[in-house]
């Protein structure tokens, strides 16, 4: 059974009083894990589901260790996407003007100039957050010091582990001094990553709760169409659910630039966010949905891996992903903290096969539906009987 109080988990009176203000009161399963282990100083690796608390399973008891009045990175974040790492570096300022602890935090990501960053970083953060690229572009440049470095946090790790990440990874980490802590956080591993992490941190505690298994909330629906209807089945989606907050992931750019048009064209209140976005657009983007401005966000997978955005309703795949693992981390953006959520995918006819894989990898049930008289219903109703803001599941027969 988890405590009822951080407190019995050892962490101070401050954090604690920071926490409440964030309306959080109670650990979740990798946070009564993680903290104990991470507060003693060993290395870990964080593997749990989406939405469960694992950015502050490891900053709560990391910022226990850390020394306000020493200038100077003590802790160094590495995240794959920018998104994630403001969202990150937000979380620390938070944390730490709330519990009232003098400990300054510099995100470091490409798109913004650096000559701003280098005169930040003579200010001596004692928390820096970035991508692996910038970070290890200043550590080689002399201006972002390393001797310091007490926690090395490496989040979304089956991402970071992979490929042309990889040597930047392995850069940073022999910049950091051998006694640092190492964590590595991920809410899937792949047979690489995990063997990388084996490689670089042979003796770590390895912490799971619920790993790579969905969300139990969500309540997953496919619609059979053609693909050149897509767009316009899903503005229909759209009018016929009136999510509270939507995200919809599409594969291309050019999908996501023409889709957001044509939903703005139908007074839908739209934001864009992809990959060859300017970091200026992709902020104002985030800030957008954030603040509600906008209740529909189209989306490529640059944000389909970390973001925690409060009050997501609905997840829509206009394109289907092709891997179970994608589907997992997209549809992770809705039903979090407890709450009810939606996942809708638009498939052709020849991508239904995809439905078994998800069904059979992660363990769920995808049910057909379709759009009739401005109803979402089940696929073999004959009358739009179920309404929209009632489970769908209830009028469906399982498979």
């Amino acid at each position: 059974m988890n405590p009822l109080r951080f407190s019995e988990l050892g962490l101070p009176a401050e954090l604690i009083a920071a926490l409440e203000k964030q309306q959080i009161t109670e650990p979740t399963p990798i946070q009564v894990q993680a903290i104990p282990v991470l507060l003693a100083g060993q290395d870990a690796y964080l593997n749990a589901e989406t939405g469960t608390g694992k950015t502050l399973a490891y900053l709560l008891p990391i910022f226990c260790r850390l020394d306000a009045q020493q200038p100077g990175p003590q802790l160094m974040i590495a995240a794959p996407t920018h998104e994630l790492a403001i969202q990150i570096q937000r979380q620390c300022s938070e944390l730490a003007v709330n519990a009232g602890w003098p400990m300054r935090s510099l995100l470091l990501i490409g798109g913004t100039a650096m000559e701003r960053q280098i005169e930040k970083l003579k200010k001596k953060p004692q928390i820096v957050v970035g991508s692996p690229g910038r970070i290890l572009e200043l550590i080689e440049m002399g201006k972002l010091k390393t001797k310091g470095v007490r926690s090395l946090v490496i989040d979304e790790a089956d991402r970071l582990l992979l490929n042309e990440s990889l040597p930047l990874i392995r850069g940073i980490l022999e910049a950091a001094p051998p006694t640092r802590q190492l964590v590595f956080a991920s809410a899937t591993e792949q047979r690489e990553s995990a063997e990388a992490i084996a490689m670089l941190a042979p003796d770590l505690v390895r912490l799971r709760a619920g790993a790579g298994k969905v969300n139990e909330n969500i309540e997953h629906l496919y619609l059979v169409c053609e693909e050149r209807d897509k767009p316009e089945l899903m503005r229909k989606l759209l009018h016929a659910l009136a999510p509270e907050r939507a995200l919809v992931f599409v594969r291309r750019t050019e999908m996501a630039r023409h889709l957001a048009a044509k939903l703005a064209h139908h007074h839908i209140a739209v934001a864009e966010l992809h990959a060859t976005g300017d970091k200026r657009d992709r902020k104002q983007a985030m800030d957008a949905f954030r603040s509600a401005q906008v209740r529909v966000l189209v989306a490529s997978d640059v944000a389909a891996r970390g973001l925690d955005i409060a009050g997501i309703t609905h997840v829509f795949n206009l394109d289907a992903p092709t891997q179970s693992q994608a589907y997992l981390h997209r549809v992770g953006r809705t039903a979090r903290a407890g709450a009810k959520g939606q996942a809708i995918t638009l498939m052709t006819a020849d991508e239904v096969r995809l439905v078994r894989r998800f069904e059979k990898e992660l363990g769920i049930v995808l049910y057909p539906v379709r759009l009739r008289e401005g109803r979402v219903v089940a696929a073999d109703e004959l009358e739009p009987s179920v309404k929209s803001d009632q489970p769908l599941r209830s009028a469906m027969k399982r498979r």
